[in-house]
């Protein structure tokens, strides 16, 4: 029984080494995709681009940048947007499918862009559009040729109800990080730490606000022990809208974002989603 085990174990970890290979990404098959059909994958993988590169694509492509954010040393995120994701970002909760990611990885040397057909879905969940997050990718897919999908992914099917297993949050879980208007809430976000922790913002609406915010450095770790090839899912991003700020659990936010993530991984961070909620409720207090 013991042997049995044992190799059950080096057959697992042998299983996450090959999922994380480059041998295992996948053509993007675009007719699956514009039906929403079968496994999506959470990231267009591509060749390496530089920062400056990349983003001269994206503004091209009709992208307006929003930001930039360094990876521990490992890569740089770009955040980006455009009229029709903050259009879909603007109805009530859907605030954070405003912003798409693309990481130039300079560690695996290439580049990782969110599909936004994978978080379109997880985060419009019954507001989803599929004509509407189907023509980003069209978009992301001619302004990078080369991409393919990555190992990570989830059914189409699955991802309006996503939670990691059973006790564990749903998209809709949302932490309440502080309460007030949304002048007072803006303010104290981007007052807090001497503006430091305040990276941007985009208007969604009138009265509502995502707000991309950093991490302490201690927190900001945790890609090194599941995997810095999805380090994109930083800065974190709090919602202001209806008198709350809010932000996505981060139970919720990092399984749906390391969908390869076992519970074993998960529990080498087990007190990192803990230490994200209460650190942003910070600047509200």
């Amino acid at each position: 029984m013991k042997k049995m085990l044992i190799s059950a174990m080096i057959a697992a970890m042998s299983i996450v080494g090959i999922a994380n290979a480059d041998d295992m990404l996948k053509p993007i098959d675009m007719a699956a995709m514009s039906k929403s059909k079968g496994e999506v994958p959470t990231y267009l993988i591509g060749a390496y681009e530089d920062v400056p590169s990349a983003t001269a694509k994206l503004k091209k492509a009709g992208y307006t940048i929003v930001g930039t954010y360094n990876v521990l040393n490992s890569g740089t995120t770009v955040l980006f947007t455009d009229t029709a994701l903050k259009t879909e970002a603007a109805k009530k909760n859907r605030g954070f499918v405003a912003l798409l990611r693309l990481y130039v990885d300079k560690k695996d040397n290439r580049i990782s862009i969110t599909n936004p057909i994978y978080f379109g879905k997880a985060f419009m969940q019954d507001d989803y559009k599929q004509d509407v997050f189907y023509n980003e990718l069209k978009t992301l897919t001619t302004a990078f040729s080369d991409l393919k999908g990555s190992a990570d992914q989830l059914k189409f099917n699955d991802l309006g109800d996503y939670h990691f297993m059973f006790s564990m949050p749903y998209y809709e879980d949302f932490q309440t990080v502080g309460e007030g208007s949304a002048g007072d809430l803006f303010a104290k976000a981007k007052a807090y730490n001497g503006g430091k922790s305040f990276l941007f913002f985009v208007k969604l609406s009138e009265n509502s606000y995502i707000v991309g915010y950093a991490l302490s450095k201690d927190i900001s770790k945790f890609p090194k022990k599941i995997g810095m090839q999805n380090g994109l899912v930083l800065p974190y991003l709090i919602l202001i809208a209806d008198g709350k700020a809010k932000i996505l659990s981060a139970k919720y936010y990092l399984a749906i974002s390391y969908p390869l993530l076992s519970m074993g991984e998960f529990m080498t961070i087990s007190s990192v989603p803990g230490d994200i909620e209460e650190y942003l409720k910070k600047p509200f207090q």
